[in-house]
């Protein structure tokens, strides 16, 4: 099919026949819950899996025991449950800021105001707590998933771009495409119960059918919802292309019970965001071959770990059993049990006292205690969670920088986990960019700029003082105006919002060096410093410097023009 025959065919769903015949709404509704089973049927296997993993990360992976040893000792030794929250804890200090530059000179005062609407957005979604939440998925999982989306009602109503957590066990990906935005949909589902929509869409909750005919989410066991009670709420968003503009538009339809609640190409045709893509993006911490998922840390260590439970498990049974030692008699010996059983006694009466015998359970061999803790070591070694990761180190090492030159090497596996999230915030980030050019970048603009003026300092805290602020006010003004005929495009870089302490001492004892040296002036100096309460710090330097800049006006001003002035004798 050529170019110009492509250009005839709906941007919806058409007949399966290939007629190109558009479906009705109806249709289109039957055929978008065929292919919702189809990703519902696919992804079970995928649910269990991470349901396991929770079980495993809470050490909760005795569930699967054979019933003969359900009265078996059931020790945990959370090693893979601690490695994980200490990489965890070394992701917090690689906690992603965005830093917007342009490839064009005369766009560059428009980037530094999109850096500071990016971080106000961030701000405002709590990003810190979506971020916690997704490193959770991340390393339990082995895949985290984040949205952008557009909130109307931010910034007082002006709107705003948002990036938040998403669940990855409340949203499906095409199962046959490697690529996320490759994929024929992107489903995201949860439930309501059908008064919540009878309050959203009074006009059609009569429509609305049981859809208990779904396979129901392997859930976690803590809690014991009423599935029945419900409705599943879907938001299925299509990535397809348009031939007429030969790019790429992306549209989201609401379903629930059956019926199809919102269609977005009513009000947007063309596309629900103007970039074109799935607005999600996902982190994969280890690679799945021919999947946009990926493995976590479960996948890697769970058989290590229910191996080192189960030695536990050995050692305590055999520990127990050598606590109550059994007494073998014959009945040639002529002793009654029930008389040695009673240890009150002092004397016993019997006939035979070769029919008497004690049975001790025989220990358990030496090594096999050694083995079991070369094993959690082992644990902790392969996943870069080893004693330096965790703050502790040989009795040998007593220097503190070499600790914390040991304890930076020892976070590679940290650092490459970082690097992933790194990338897909940078993706997320130029998705938010563009929501916020194609909805409210003028008045996002000058709400930023109000901001700016209002506080101290120049709009990225070096003090450029208001004359350069007006400059730079001009500047983006000229770039809003010819941002109309002119795409200007962005480069995303990435800077972590707490230093780790090696780089900042390495970092700090640079700078004081070069101050000594006089290579550089201290008010350089302090602007180049990490520290906390630096940006503090550096507006109350810059405002002793306009006070005294303005003091010193004012005294030439009376030298010169005032009372004292010799002009004034005259």
């Amino acid at each position: 099919m050529d170019k110009k025959e492509r250009s005839a065919a709906p941007l919806g769903f058409v007949d399966p026949v290939g007629t190109g015949r558009a479906l009705t709404k109806a249709e289109e509704t039957e055929a978008l819950y065929a292919l919702f089973n189809e990703f519902y049927e696919a992804y079970l296997p995928e649910w269990s899996r991470l349901e396991k993993c929770e079980k495993m990360y809470r050490g909760d992976h005795w569930f699967d025991v054979p019933v003969g040893e359900k009265n078996e000792p059931r020790p945990v030794t959370p090693i893979l449950q601690s490695t994980i929250e200490n990489v965890r804890a070394d992701l917090v200090d690689y906690m992603p800021e965005a830093i917007v530059s342009s490839d064009e000179r005369e766009y560059d005062a428009l980037a530094e105001i999109f850096t500071h609407i990016i971080h106000e957005n961030h701000l405002r979604c709590a990003y810190d707590e979506e971020y916690m939440k997704m490193t959770h998925d991340l390393l339990v999982g082995g895949y985290g998933v984040q949205q952008t989306g557009f909130d109307p009602d931010a910034n007082g109503g002006i709107g705003g771009a948002f990036l938040c957590h998403v669940d990855n066990r409340s949203v499906m990906f095409d199962p046959l495409a490697a690529d996320l935005q490759d994929g024929r949909a992107v489903f995201k589902f949860t439930r309501r119960t059908r008064e919540w929509f009878e309050q959203h869409y009074p006009e059609k909750a009569d429509e609305l059918r049981e859809d208990g005919f779904l396979a129901e989410l392997p859930r976690e066991e803590l809690l014991a919802p009423r599935w029945d009670r419900s409705i599943m709420l879907i938001e299925c968003w299509r990535r397809v292309y348009d031939p007429t503009r030969d790019r790429y538009a992306v549209h989201m339809i609401k379903l629930a019970g059956g019926t199809m609640l919102e269609d977005s190409r009513d009000i947007r045709p063309n596309g629900y965001f103007a970039h074109g893509e799935y607005p999600f993006v996902i982190t994969k911490l280890f690679e799945r071959k021919g999947s946009c998922l990926g493995c976590g840390f479960v996948d890697m260590f769970e058989t290590m770990q229910r191996n080192s439970d189960k030695l536990d498990q050995i050692v305590m049974k055999n520990a127990l059993l050598a606590s109550h030692n059994k007494l073998l008699i014959t009945g040639a010996s002529g002793f009654d049990p029930a008389d040695l059983r009673d240890w009150s006694k002092e004397v016993h009466q019997g006939d035979n006292l070769n029919g008497v015998s004690w049975f001790s359970t025989a220990p358990l061999p030496s090594y096999m205690l050694s083995y079991i803790a070369e094993m959690r070591n082992s644990i902790k070694e392969e996943s870069g969670a080893n004693e330096f990761a965790r703050g502790m180190t040989h009795a040998g090492v007593t220097s503190g920088t070499a600790i914390a030159a040991l304890q930076e090497a020892s976070s590679k596996r940290s650092r490459m986990a970082a690097r992933n999230i790194h990338a897909s915030f940078r993706r997320a980030v130029c998705q938010e960019i563009e929501i916020e050019r194609e909805f409210t970048l003028r008045e996002r603009c000058e709400k930023a700029i109000a901001d700016i003026l209002g506080g101290p300092g120049s709009m990225d805290g070096n003090g450029d003082g208001n004359g350069k602020k007006l400059v730079r006010l001009s500047a983006v003004e000229t770039a809003l105006e010819s941002l109309g005929s002119l795409p200007a495009e962005f480069r995303v870089t990435v800077k972590v919002v707490k230093e780790n302490a090696f780089s900042v001492m390495n970092n700090n004892e640079t700078v004081f060096r070069l101050v000594s040296a006089g290579m550089i002036t201290p008010d350089v100096g302090l602007q180049l410093l990490i520290f906390d309460g630096k940006d503090q710090a550096v507006q109350l330097m810059k405002a002793k410097e306009q006070e005294a800049a303005i003091l010193g006006a004012l005294a030439g001003g009376e030298n010169g023009n005032g009372k004292n002035s010799p002009s004034a004798k005259v």
